[in-house]
Order: C-alpha cells, then sequence, then structure tokens
C-alpha cells in the first residue's frame, strides 16, 4: 500500500539508495559550507597583523608546526602553511621556520574579521603544545574602512590591539609575562629616576607575579590560563592610530 507517497516502493530483496545516502540538500550544504571555510575573505573589515617569535622544542618539525598553525592557514583559505606562509604585504617576511634554530618568526597579515579571534585561541592552545619557552605574540586588527593616509576621515577606527602570551607551562608564560612588564615600566619611569633606583620597584613586581603562581599551584588550576594571561587588549583611540607595520 502506498499511503499516499509518491515515488517509487522497494520491492522485497532490494536496497533502498535512501538508507545509505544523506538527502541531497545535505551533501550540499556540506560541500558549500567546507568550501567558505576555505575561501579567500575578500572586502574584509579588518587587515590582521600577527606578529612574534616562539622558541620551539628541538623536536618539533615543520610537519608538527603545520598542523599547529592549522587553524590560521586555513582561515587564510589556503590548503598547507607553505599556501599560506606569504603575507598580504610582499616586505612582510610572512610565517618562517627556522629548523636550525627551532624557531617560528612570524609577521604576517591576513584579511579578516572578528572571527579571526577564535581562531587565534586554537593557535595559542596548540602553540603551548610545542613551545619551549614562554613567548609574547601581538595581533593587530586594522580598520580596513580607516585610511588616514588617503586623506582627512570621519569618526573613529575599529583597530584593536591584542597580546598573547604562549608557552610550555604556566611558569613559562608568567616568565614572559613579567619581562615585558618589568621592561615596560623602566622605559616609562627612566624618564624620571635612574635605573639604579627602580630595583625596589622591579622587586615587587617579582613579587605580585611569585604570589600569582604560588595561588594557581595552590588552587589546582594549572590546566587555567592565569587572570591575564590571555593578553591585554584595547584599542588605540586614546594615544593615536599605531602605524602599520612599524615594529
Amino acid at each position: 500500500m502506498n499511503n499516499g507517497r509518491t515515488g517509487s516502493i522497494p520491492v522485497s530483496g532490494t536496497i533502498s539508495k535512501a538508507a545509505f545516502y544523506p538527502p541531497l540538500n545535505a551533501v550540499l550544504f556540506g560541500v558549500l559550507r567546507a568550501t567558505l571555510n576555505s575561501m579567500p575573505r575578500y572586502n574584509a573589515p579588518f587587515e590582521i597583523h600577527v606578529h612574534g617569535q616562539v622558541q620551539l622544542r628541538p623536536d618539533v618539525s615543520f610537519v608538527h608546526l603545520q598542523d599547529a598553525l592549522k587553524p590560521l592557514w586555513r582561515y587564510a583559505g589556503r590548503s598547507s602553511l607553505s599556501d599560506a606562509a606569504a603575507s598580504a604585504y610582499e616586505d612582510e617576511p610572512g610565517i618562517q621556520f627556522d629548523a636550525a634554530e627551532h624557531l617560528l618568526q612570524m609577521c604576517w597579515t591576513v584579511p579578516g574579521d572578528e572571527d579571526f579571534r577564535q581562531t587565534l585561541d586554537e593557535v595559542c592552545m596548540n602553540l603551548n603544545e610545542i613551545a619551549d619557552a614562554g613567548a609574547a605574540v601581538e595581533i593587530t586588527f586594522y580598520d580596513a574602512d580607516f585610511d588616514e593616509e588617503e586623506g582627512p576621515v570621519t569618526g573613529e577606527s575599529r583597530d584593536d590591539f591584542v597580546m598573547l602570551f604562549v608557552g610550555p607551562n604556566p611558569a613559562a608564560i608568567m616568565q614572559v609575562q613579567r619581562d615585558l612588564l618589568v621592561q615596560d615600566m623602566i622605559n616609562m619611569m627612566e624618564r624620571h629616576f635612574d635605573a639604579v633606583e627602580l630595583g625596589d620597584v622591579v622587586a615587587e613586581v617579582d613579587k605580585l607575579f611569585a604570589k600569582r603562581f604560588d595561588a594557581l599551584i595552590n588552587s589546582l588550576e594549572i590546566g587555567k590560563p592565569p587572570r591575564g594571561t590571555g593578553g591585554s587588549s584595547g584599542n588605540s583611540h586614546g594615544s593615536g592610530r599605531k602605524p602599520r607595520h612599524l615594529h
């Protein structure tokens, strides 16, 4: 009995193809989604610059690095790290792997949107697995529609800056955080004090980081980054726009 359904009815002893193949719409949607995820982004609202270098473990090969950076090259719409290594700007070295020095160097720009932040989370987690020491990675979002070089502009740019930290363990991450903070403080305070007068200030900073690390250990949160490890973010609205590609 047909029960009002149209189409053929499987005969006893035969197998319906519908039992093994998904609906055509589902197949097409899957293909379309995969295609969109791997396509380069045009007319993107931001030019996103990634800058930093990470010391890698001696046993890390290019294959390991390619796997760790897969979220980056997939975001750029490429099929491999080698294909995506070149920056959007020819004067930038892009993504480079120095096998002799076990060093990852990044000075790389890609067009993108706010969803790049999720990609950064994945990349940082992956780099933690292959890093040999703590490192800072700078991310700058340049508003693609805000170009001061073309003349006066109205309104504010959507530029943003994020500092991320990676490392093999929380102690290594905190060490690079501490070093950057101390350097920034010394650079600022040397306008008013001699460097030899700042020893007590540096000692207090060391105490703060020691307390934070002890609290991290005692709370058994080794698997979680300490507050602030994800980096501080902020825009440049208050202090002028950061020049593009100035490092």
